[in-house]
């Protein structure tokens, strides 16, 4: 079934209260712009702002425009697909959705929702630790394929238990996250205000005992329990010893780190900085993944996220080694403008986006997609 198939028998060209036309929208900027009408201050200021004084945030998304395409010309593009294969699943398009925290700020359903337009859209979606919903309700939600971000922290029982979970749950692999030993200093959300409302909470990491109070103001106070500045390779490699499904290194950027990952056990790397939430200054993951494509020398796939905005950028990306992309706070900004179907309508741009760039460039298919692209021949 297409994905225009599979949006017709849903509420897809509705607004989160019915009376927007989601079409109207026809770029990731357009749906930004109305999520920041859409949201709490202290909600927007959370999902949109960067550590420090976001010089890493600003370049993520510009590195990628700063990438030429030496298009090919008189290509037969007369029969296109954007359609891939990702963890021996099909995909309509080599874009997953990147594990982000608390969508209930964004949309009652939380992430119910955005599972849902991750099913209409034919994407797998990545559920964050710090979800705002169970992860058997996420996966009660909708078929898509599911993957589990996990932080690693002190506490091992919590990250067996939660991976079990998750397992049991029917995903079909495990993001570990390596980059957050403590959380980035982020002005924008401390200013605001950031705190978990009533009734609202990361109910997949809540055990009973102490230790993990969410008082305080901005997320190094609210959910620095979460993680821990002790963590070495050794607790990878522990992590990899849990489940035979796929674990990729979430947060690489050094060509060693990505060569010790593999060591240790993991079958795939994700180049990313957290969304520029960490450490201001690391390099745009757009200049980061070439050195760790190189690295890996094609033993396993390369995942990369990280200010990409549009179509052209997912074509940089695959054009550079990626196997795929993964989308963060535009999926956001998609829930908040219409829930699952403004999820839907983010995939939905993109899709489009990417299959004109393909086109243009004269590429018939994704695995046309090669580093050429790239060079002056």
């Amino acid at each position: 079934m297409s994905m225009a198939e599979r949006a017709s028998q849903t509420k897809s060209s509705r607004g989160q209260d019915g009376d927007d036309d989601l079409r109207r929208f026809r770029t990731l900027d357009e749906l930004e712009a109305m999520a920041g009408t859409r949201l709490s201050q202290m909600a927007h200021a959370y999902f949109v702002g960067g550590a420090g004084d976001e010089h890493t945030l600003g370049q993520n998304t510009s590195a990628w425009g700063e990438i030429d395409i030496w298009h090919r010309v008189l290509v037969d593009v007369s029969q296109r697909s954007t359609a891939c294969d990702l963890f021996g699943r099909p995909s309509s398009m080599p874009i997953l959705a990147a594990p982000t925290a608390l969508h209930k700020l964004a949309h009652a359903d939380g992430e119910c929702a955005t599972a849902r337009g991750c099913e209409v859209a034919g994407v797998p979606m990545v559920i964050s630790s710090l979800a705002s919903t169970s992860i058997e309700e996420i996966a009660a939600a909708a078929r898509c394929p599911l993957l589990m971000q996990v932080y690693l922290g002190q506490d091992r029982e919590l990250g067996r238990d939660l991976m079990a979970r998750a397992e049991a749950a029917g995903v079909v692999g495990f993001e570990l996250t390596v980059d957050t030993p403590v959380w980035g200093l982020r002005r924008r959300e401390i200013a605001s205000g950031f705190h978990i409302p009533p009734g609202m909470d990361v109910v997949n990491l809540r055990r009973t005992g102490g230790g993990t109070s969410s008082a305080g103001v901005g997320i190094a106070e609210v959910l620095g329990w979460t993680i821990s500045p002790s963590v070495t390779w050794k607790d990878l490699e522990w992590a990899c010893g849990l489940t035979k499904l796929p674990i990729f290194a979430k947060g690489i950027c050094r060509a060693d780190d990505a060569r010790r990952a593999m060591d240790a056990g993991v079958r795939g790397v994700v180049v990313s900085n957290h969304g520029g939430r960490q450490l201001d200054g690391t390099p745009a993951t757009a200049r980061a993944l070439p050195g760790v494509v190189r690295a890996v020398e094609g033993r396993v796939p390369v995942l990369v996220d990280g200010g990409i905005r549009r179509g052209v950028d997912v074509l940089r990306a695959l054009a550079l080694g990626a196997t795929a992309v993964q989308i963060g706070r535009p999926v956001l900004w998609g829930l908040a403008c219409g829930g699952s179907a403004g999820v839907a309508r983010c995939f939905e741009i993109l899709r489009e986006e990417l299959d004109r760039a393909m086109a243009l460039a004269g590429c018939p298919s994704v695995a046309s997609i090669q580093g050429d692209l790239l060079k002056q021949g």
